[in-house]
């Protein structure tokens, strides 16, 4: 197998639109043990490559490079919210997005990242299944806030202002049991003794 140096590769990765000609300089490029994502990115960014080709590339490099999947997966996700949104309905953004948060569940970008795909016109992805997903990645991350802070807001756009709120609670830091705060200038209930 011929070797190539990673200025060729860059260019192949950027301006070639033989499918043939860039997977043998990927195929390449995997042999000779290439760990810099910068040339893959330009891969992704390809306009000559179908959505399938793509996940094909983005797929192999992950198995082959495990510790590149995170980085990998997040690139797949936003060449995939930007260039192809209009015709997979963000599907195979928020696809990426849920794989890269499995390769580092810690990391709340994908989580969020994930929320900015949201489209309340056309209730795409699905306003529910990105709840679910975000409430995941809650028990997961370090620092939960900003994710309680799109879940309230993912809540209310649902409809749903009792869980807006409660997330808004939590983002705030008050125990979630806590009941809402009372408005300025009311006066407290009074305490009953037993």
């Amino acid at each position: 197998m011929r070797t190539y140096t990673v200025e060729e590769i860059r260019r192949c990765f950027s301006t070639s639109t033989d499918f043939n000609e860039i997977f043998d300089v990927f195929q390449a490029a995997l042999a000779q043990g290439v760990k810099d994502v910068e040339p893959y990115r330009l891969l992704f960014w390809n306009h000559s490559l179908t959505p399938d080709e793509i996940r094909l590339f983005g797929e192999k490099l992950s198995s082959q490079f495990p510790d590149l999947a995170y980085d990998v997966y997040l690139w797949l996700a936003s060449v995939f919210e930007v260039t192809y949104s209009a015709r997979d309905n963000f599907e195979l953004a928020v696809h990426y997005y849920q794989k890269a948060a499995l390769a580092r569940p810690a990391e709340p970008d994908p989580y969020l990242d994930a929320c900015d795909c949201y489209d309340p016109d056309l209730n795409i992805p699905p306003l529910l299944s990105l709840i679910e997903f975000v409430k995941k990645g809650t028990e997961r991350v370090a620092n939960p806030v900003s994710l309680f802070r799109r879940l309230s807001h993912l809540y209310r756009l649902a409809g749903n202002e009792e869980m807006s709120q409660q997330y808004r609670r939590k983002a705030d830091g008050a125990p979630p049991d806590a009941p809402p705060p009372r408005p300025s200038g009311s006066v407290p209930p009074p305490q009953l003794s037993v």
